[in-house]
């Protein structure tokens, strides 16, 4: 755990030397008992000496104060935490209750993300209710929205659309949170009822475009809408909404149009994607950087990478500077085609061109590399450049050396993650299990699967530790039965 905090205090140093007054305290609490975490009295614990982190560090506090916090590095911890909701909101409390820090609107929000993250609606609420009593954290329509997705996320649809019916209590009944509620429904997944909600009433007939008395006509409701049915992959339905807009006389706008190439890309018609551009260039609407990197995904799939390259090209002719996303798509193009002497070329070029190299630009290399020494070579690269690993990046390459049938990369992937102040998700936990499960390794992936279960995450049904489980019941009963017929 040390190696953990001492990881992250490291990159904390990079990236906000500022903070590092500040961050004696996260060592101090993450190397504490857990459940007696220090407070503003108690002497400090004696343990053994420990390797300094700096050239010439701080002692430990053996007292805290407001004044060694900061909002950002309380997000951060809490973000060390958003998959263990005990501990963080452990954590969260302590700081309040032992140093008097007083949480921003920002930290209570991020509480109540991780709450709902786990389902935990009522412990929100009785966060919400506090923070309505104090004006200096008084909830914003970012509370609501967290709220709004955290519960269409758990299919309790009417009851997010009942939420909102009670914002007239915290003056945010507007446009703005009727937004944010759309666009809960559409992210994940309910598509439908957003649909219903905005177009239909009770009876299923059309109604005139007006929802809790706020107009649903705009260009970008329709546009929450068209993206909801492409997060659904329902084609269909997406050409079929397309259709609706021009109907009822909705003006398409450049995002209209990008959300609508991306999904000609994605349903496998890029030269469809290609021939929208056209149009959108034929009408006067000048394409921005997003726009442009969706034709360039889709020309790349459809001509070649050479192709996007000259996009590119034209792009930057036009005055349209590339963002990273455009250097991604383009990087993704040449991996798959397996010209990675290229896709190096360019990663190198990235900061030179004012565009740092991210997760993303990583993902398209660790996708498409076929060796776990290359991959695990190009992982510690991005972790030294600063790019810290996402959960999915350590998940996709767990299932990914699990296919190929190794099991000591996973486990060192599983240790940078640690190492890293992760802390791992259902998703980590079962791919883990599945490559010890694989490996015939079923008493460490019961251990596994325990400790997820202990921290409220889903693990899924595997037999292997069922038939274990039902075997040992069956050893009990027959060692029962057994032990009655002797007396």
């Amino acid at each position: 755990m040390l190696s953990s905090i001492n990881s992250k205090i490291h990159h904390f140093r990079l990236r906000h030397s500022l903070l590092l007054s500040h961050l004696q305290f996260l060592l101090y609490y993450h190397t504490a008992p857990r459940r007696n975490p220090p407070n503003a009295t108690s002497p400090p614990i004696k343990t053994q000496s420990k390797p300094d982190l700096f050239t010439a560090p701080a002692p430990a506090p053996t007292h805290f104060n407001c004044s060694d916090f900061q909002p950002d590095t309380v997000l951060e911890t809490l973000s060390c935490y958003a998959n263990d909701w005990k501990l963080a909101l452990e954590f969260f409390n302590w700081a309040e209750t032992q140093t008097g820090y007083q949480h921003t609107t920002q930290t209570l929000n991020r509480i109540i993300d991780i709450l709902g993250k786990f389902f935990e609606f009522d412990a929100a609420w009785k966060l919400i209710e506090r923070m309505s009593k104090n004006p200096w954290s008084s909830p914003d329509h970012t509370t609501f929205r967290i709220l709004f997705k955290r519960y269409v996320s758990a299919h309790l649809v009417e009851e997010a659309i009942e939420i909102f019916g009670r914002l007239d209590e915290y003056n945010l009944r507007d446009e703005t949170s009727l937004s944010n509620l759309i666009d809960a429904l559409c992210e994940y997944k309910h598509v439908v009822e957003a649909e219903e909600l905005c177009f239909k009433n009770k009876n299923g007939d059309n109604v005139d475009g007006n929802v809790f008395g706020f107009s649903v006509e705009s260009t970008k409701i329709h546009n929450m809408i068209l993206r909801g049915w492409f997060k659904m992959k329902w084609w269909s339905k997406c050409r079929e909404f397309w259709e609706a807009m021009d109907k009822r006389g909705v003006t398409k706008d450049l995002f209209s149009y990008s959300i609508y190439m991306d999904i000609q890309c994605k349903s496998g018609k890029p030269w469809k994607a290609v021939k929208l551009y056209k149009e959108m260039k034929k009408k006067g609407i000048r394409l921005d950087v997003v726009a442009y990197n969706t034709v360039i995904r889709a020309i790349g799939i459809s001509e070649g990478a050479d192709v996007a390259v000259s996009l590119y090209k034209e792009m930057i002719e036009l005055g349209c500077e590339p963002n990273v996303v455009t250097f991604n798509t383009i990087l993704k193009l040449l991996c798959q085609n397996g010209r990675y002497r290229e896709a190096h070329q360019l990663l190198d070029l990235m900061p030179k061109k004012g565009c740092e190299p991210d997760v993303i630009t990583y993902h398209s290399f660790f996708t498409c590399l076929e060796k776990p020494k290359e991959i695990l070579k190009m992982f510690d690269r991005m972790v030294e450049s600063g790019v810290q690993p996402r959960m999915d990046t350590y998940v996709m390459l767990m299932r990914k050396f699990g296919r190929w049938g190794f099991l000591r990369p996973v486990i060192d992937v599983w240790k940078k993650m640690e190492e890293n102040g992760s802390s791992p998700d259902e998703s980590a936990y079962n791919a883990l299990i599945d490559v010890l499960l694989q490996k015939s390794l079923v008493d460490v992936a019961r251990k596994y699967d325990e400790e997820m279960l202990s921290k409220g995450l889903s693990a899924k049904p595997r037999a292997e530790l069922q038939k274990k489980t039902d075997d040992e019941v069956s050893q009990n009963v027959r060692s029962y039965t057994t032990g009655a017929r002797s007396r």
